[in-house]
């Protein structure tokens, strides 16, 4: 199947699943929310971990269909990778919330918010590239 495909359909699915969790649970698809009430012991844990799950399984089903992810994994040493995990847990704390949240939720909700945190988001990430592949000529390894 052609990238744009796969990735049109990713980005319905991923509307789709925020709109089923918010018409049938009154819930924002945050997954950084989710994964926070979860490891905290929250009385509605079953569907935070059914959600959790879904996003663990997804990627395996696809690679058992295709034969293969269709993702490549970039050449860093875990111990970046586990660094740019913490400074993503600290930003999703630092904005209240990460890009499925604000940007895929509050956006569709009209949150002003949510449209703040997401040009912050976009304009660091693209910040990031751009001192990574330009400044220090590419991942670290």
């Amino acid at each position: 199947m052609h990238p744009w495909l796969l990735s049109l359909a990713g980005g319905v699915l991923i509307g789709l699943a925020a709109v089923l969790l918010m018409a049938t649970l009154g819930r924002v698809a945050g997954i950084s929310g989710i994964a926070s009430s979860l490891l905290s012991g929250a009385r509605d844990w079953p569907w935070r971990a059914a959600f959790v799950a879904g996003l663990v399984i997804s990627p395996l089903l696809l690679w058992l269909v295709r034969g293969e992810s269709g993702i490549g994994m970039p050449q860093v040493s875990w111990p970046w990778m586990a660094f740019a995990g913490l400074l993503v847990g600290f930003g999703t704390r630092l904005g209240s919330g990460c890009t499925s949240g604000h940007g895929v939720c509050g956006i569709a909700r009209l949150s002003p918010r949510s449209f703040a945190a997401t040009v912050v988001f976009v304009a660091f990430g693209m910040a990031t590239v751009a001192v990574v592949r330009h400044w220090l000529g590419g991942l670290p390894t």
